[in-house]
């Protein structure tokens, strides 16, 4: 079967030895024609007259929408649907940290440190540890369900304060965030708003809720109940798979779903369960964003984490390699390719979330009350399986794919940890021109920039060539880190500045932060930055890239980097080229209001030209 490419290049020969097996690496390349109309986001299929799609001799849709106002709505509605995905994850996490606190699911903080920051931003006042937490949680919960006309309270505690200003003078700060996403559905439903303009500006609305809560927040409150991200060495890549261990392979973005069941794997009568049924004991393998999560706090899980396997293009290889006893998904990037791929190998699959719940799955609603019965039913079923598929399914597991080097558990403040406790030597390498300027090259794998990775991989190799160092969160970190691009030997392809800076300090050109919610992380940095510097974010030599941005929470998070102000690009339009408008508002005339602007190139050295351009004007505009 034809397929198509990809950076990782072990990848690729596992996969053309399984014939037999169709995966979205086959699939892509018979969907390869595109419909221009969805591509360009002028088609509407809002209403039964429909669906409409715009030309140049039929300019309106029969209720008179023109394509400035399909596309606006086209694209408010994709970016409500994202921010209400990164909405969900924060209520799940915020209400998991609740029970915690009210002592459900045995189990306990493991960072006081971070719930102590977090009720010294809220002005919350409490010495039991659980109260706190209780305390914290609800505090989040009350800002998500407020209605629309009730500002959010914690925007204003947690954002830069020279940005809380602008998105104030621009009248684009949230009320209730859950209400806000509600209404974004009405604005964009058939014969309601017709106003592009505004809609855009809606769609920064949902960007502030999406980076402040659904980001930075659901780190944080990740850290309280799992651990504060710690800098180590780990290995990726298939060789993470290890047969003689029963292996779980977890896929989505809620890590405080599996909190106690990771604690629950490592407990002696468990592992004798194990023992008892030809295995050494039970391992997570991660995949996907949780993977990339669980990666990053992997310091204090070193006995049940075995290690990232890869992102969410990967996962079905990694089910081929016949390794995978289990998969526990509780959201996306968990792809329907997935079930097919199961079935073959013999591997059940079990769901924790209904919004994420697959076709040939179980489902098993989580509880934290009942996390101890959830645990149980894992574990019973992850021996049944070992003991039944071990007998029939050939295992294949690729030992030379990935790497046992790669720099993780890297965070706003394991960095600056790192670094001696404050910004003062990452900035004096920045002024002395030594790093010329930071990307955050950020997001999503797709199959259809250049090929799975390609253009991820390509894009960072040309920015730490040219001395830009490299901060990646996502799925775009999966690909980066199986490459060795995250591994200290890296430093030999980036440019001689940085080359000198990675090998005094051990570290690779391209830093790891995690799962795509991290990039909540690097807005920690860039305001940490900023407010050391005296000035607002976007007058930093930080840009950022999502290259191959896939869904419409990738949308959200890039709203999200608008208003920062920082320049965004992507290989991909978003479905907006249909409309003058919207095209120019976001290209052109957003960086008068917010300081951002999307930035669309699909040739690799253009995409770097322009990024370092801006990074280089930004440095003659700072002085240095």
């Amino acid at each position: 079967m034809s397929m198509c490419t990809s950076a990782d290049c072990k990848l690729c020969e596992f996969l053309s030895s399984k014939e037999d097996l169709e995966t979205s690496f086959n699939r892509v390349e018979t969907q390869k024609a595109k419909c221009k109309f969805g591509k360009n986001g002028v088609c509407c299929k809002l209403c039964s007259n429909g669906p409409c799609k715009i030309t140049p001799k039929s300019p309106r849709g029969v209720c008179g929408a023109d394509a400035d106002t399909i596309v606006a709505r086209n694209f408010l509605r994709a970016i409500a649907a994202g921010s209400a995905c990164y909405l969900h994850v924060v209520e799940t996490t915020a209400t998991n940290l609740k029970n915690i606190g009210e002592g459900k699911g045995n189990l306990k903080i493991k960072s006081p440190e971070t719930l102590d920051n977090l009720a010294n931003i809220f002005e919350i006042v409490e010495s039991d540890i659980n109260q706190k937490a209780i305390k914290v949680a609800d505090a989040v919960l009350k800002d998500l369900y407020k209605p629309r006309h009730e500002k959010m309270d914690l925007v204003k505690k947690l954002a830069y304060t020279p940005r809380f200003k602008k998105w104030e003078e621009l009248n684009i700060l949230p009320g209730g965030a859950k209400s806000e996403v509600f209404d974004a559905i009405v604005k964009t439903s058939t014969n309601l708003s017709s106003d592009p303009v505004d809609m855009l500006f809606n769609a920064l609305n949902l960007g502030i809720s999406t980076g402040i809560y659904g980001l930075v927040l659901t780190n944080l409150l990740n850290d309280v109940i799992l651990g504060a991200p710690k800098i180590r060495q780990a290995k990726v890549g298939f060789r993470v798979i290890d047969e003689d261990y029963i292996n779980i392979m977890t896929t989505g973005h809620q890590h405080s779903n599996i909190a106690h069941l990771q604690d629950r794997l490592i407990d002696k009568d468990v592992k004798k369960r194990a023992i008892e049924a030809g295995a050494k004991g039970f391992r997570l393998v991660g995949c996907t964003c949780v993977g990339q999560d669980l990666q990053l706090r992997g310091e204090h899980y070193t006995e049940v984490f075995s290690g990232h396997a890869g992102n969410n293009y990967t996962s079905e290889a990694v089910l081929a390699t016949g390794g995978i006893d289990l998969i526990v998904s509780e959201f996306n990037c968990t792809i329907p390719g997935l079930e097919p791929v199961a079935e073959k190998f013999k591997v059940k699959m079990l769901c924790t979330d209904d919004v994420a719940k697959k076709k040939n799955a179980d489902y098993i609603r989580f509880d934290m009350e009942k996390a101890e019965d959830l645990s149980e039913t894992i574990i019973s079923e992850a021996l049944e399986s070992y003991t039944n598929r071990r007998k029939t399914v050939k295992i294949d597991i690729p030992k030379d794919h990935g790497h046992d080097d790669v720099v993780t558990g890297v965070s706003e403040g394991s960095l600056k940890e790192f670094l001696g406790g404050n910004w003062n030597g990452l900035i004096d390498l920045i002024a002395k021109g030594k790093i010329k300027g930071i990307a955050g090259v950020v997001g999503c794998s797709n199959l259809t920039a250049k090929g799975h990775d390609v253009f991820t991989v390509e894009l960072t190799k040309e920015l730490i060539k040219r001395d830009i160092l490299v901060l990646s969160a996502g799925c775009s970190s999966g690909g980066l880190e199986n490459v060795g691009l995250m591994s200290p030997g890296a430093a030999e392809l980036a440019g001689d500045n940085l080359k000198e800076v990675c090998k005094s300090l051990g570290i690779p050109p391209v830093l790891n932060f995690g799962p795509c919610l991290a990039i909540g992380r690097l807005e920690m940095v860039a305001t940490e930055l900023a407010e050391t510097l005296g000035v607002d974010i976007p007058q930093l030599p930080l840009v950022l890239s999502a290259p191959q941005w896939l869904e419409e929470q990738a949308l959200a998070d890039a709203a999200f980097g608008l208003t920062l102000g920082l320049p965004l690009h992507v290989a991909i339009s978003p479905f907006i080229d249909g409309s003058p408008v919207v095209t120019k508002v976001l290209e052109e005339d957003l960086v008068n209001i917010t300081g951002g602007r999307l930035i669309v190139e699909e040739d690799v050295v253009k995409a770097a030209d322009e990024l370092e351009k801006i990074i280089e004007t930004r440095r003659t505009q700072m002085n240095i």
